[in-house]
């Protein structure tokens, strides 16, 4: 309850900016799309309000469900913050032009005046305030790789439309990011990769955090004990060669950045093929998908080279298929087995719906307890009543991995 009566007030805050915007910049009659239109500032407007929302969410997500985020060195927390900002407010940038892009499309020629320009504005805002809010503060492995999809799959099919080159797939994959397709295909692609990579790292640390969970659970049943820190190290490995090989384009340097490419492959194919060592007890098809997918790297790889079936470019998008396919794969199978063992996301949300209740019993109990009477044990009762749940980080000094 709580959280949706502050999803409303970061949207009507939303909607005092965006009617500002709106009042501020539009003075005259303008087309739904293109140069100075109003899906542009909309755009904007929109974006700088999920990014704002978003980190609102992230405030109390960290206060709450995921306080281990805020338990870790700053600088993990600060990457975290602006990974899922950015990815926020570009999924809103986005997909507010292809709106405006199809109503204009649907209405040709047609152009509204300050008055209409400026409540679309607050009714875009508004939802991306909203969303944006409630995705952070709600956020959990499962939703935060859909997202990663969507901002990689968004970004570049942009990247490919906006390519001044339209023969561009005749060289690879990464010619969107040497400029030869066009500036905009240059920043929108190498942007996609750099960010995209940062909130891999952000990712590997949400999937990491709820396999502790389940090992010690497992642990304790008198399991073997898994290596969870291969899994972590190995998507921070893989989420630090994505941004420097969008930090460094190919005709930048091309030894770079391939050595970047080839480190991220070998990574991956040497997790997928050692997983049944580094996460024993995870479930058999599990293991048989990931063998599989290492098979589908090596026959994608042959038929690049020697047998020339496709070009690099057929190469690289076969091999992010199998990237993402197999952590579609291993994040369901995860949430699976969360859910299995009494600690999945829906366990999760009714102890903190039953804690919330229980801390609010209580303030009410001790609100009219005289100060004289109150002191360190009624503040420790509070604490210990209001401490909401949150999984996979160990934070007593017995219990660190």
């Amino acid at each position: 309850m709580a959280q949706e009566s502050l999803a409303i007030w970061v949207a009507i805050a939303a909607v005092v900016a965006g009617a500002a915007v709106g009042l501020l910049l539009f003075d005259a009659r303008r087309p739904l799309s293109g140069d100075g239109s109003v899906g542009v500032i909309a755009a904007i407007t929109a974006g700088a309000c999920a990014g704002v929302a978003c980190l609102v969410g992230l405030a109390r997500s960290t206060r709450t469900t995921h306080q281990w985020m805020t338990q870790r060195h700053w600088g993990w927390l600060v990457a975290d913050a602006v990974g899922l900002l950015v990815v926020h407010a570009a999924i809103a940038v986005m997909a507010c032009l292809a709106l405006f892009r199809l109503f204009q499309e649907a209405f040709t020629g047609l152009t509204v005046d300050r008055v209409a320009a400026t409540v679309m504005l607050t009714i875009i805002s508004a939802v991306a305030g909203y969303l944006g809010f409630n995705s952070s503060a709600r956020i959990s492995t499962r939703s935060l790789s859909s997202l990663l999809a969507v901002f990689m799959a968004s970004g570049m099919i942009v990247s490919m439309l906006l390519a001044e080159n339209p023969f561009w797939w005749h060289a690879f994959f990464s010619e969107l990011g040497t400029g030869q397709a066009g500036i905009l295909s240059f920043w929108t692609f190498n942007t996609t990769l750099s960010v995209s990579g940062l909130v891999l790292t952000t990712l590997a640390s949400f999937i990491t955090q709820d396999l502790y969970a389940w090992a010690r659970a497992r642990e304790s049943a008198g399991g073997r004990r898994a290596r969870i820190h291969v899994l972590r190290w190995g998507l921070v490995v893989i989420g630090l060669c994505m941004m420097g090989a969008g930090v460094v384009p190919i005709n930048l340097s091309d030894p770079v950045h391939s050595t970047f490419i080839r480190v991220l492959g070998v990574v991956f194919i040497l997790m997928l093929a050692t997983i049944q060592w580094w996460l024993p007890g995870f479930p058999a098809a599990v293991y048989v998908a990931s063998y599989l997918m290492v098979a589908l790297g090596m026959v994608a790889t042959l038929l690049w080279l020697p047998l020339r079936y496709y070009n690099l470019t057929g190469f690289e998008l076969a091999m992010a298929g199998i990237v993402y396919a197999w952590l579609v794969v291993f994040i369901r199978n995860l949430d699976a087995v969360l859910t299995v063992a009494g600690i999945g996301d829906a366990e999760r949300d009714g102890e903190m719906a039953a804690l919330e209740a229980t801390a609010t019993a209580e303030a009410a109990r001790s609100a009219p307890a005289p100060p004289v009477t109150a002191p360190v044990t009624t503040r420790a009762t509070t604490t210990a009543a209001t401490r909401l749940p949150y999984r996979g980080w160990r934070t007593g000094p017995e219990d660190r991995p």
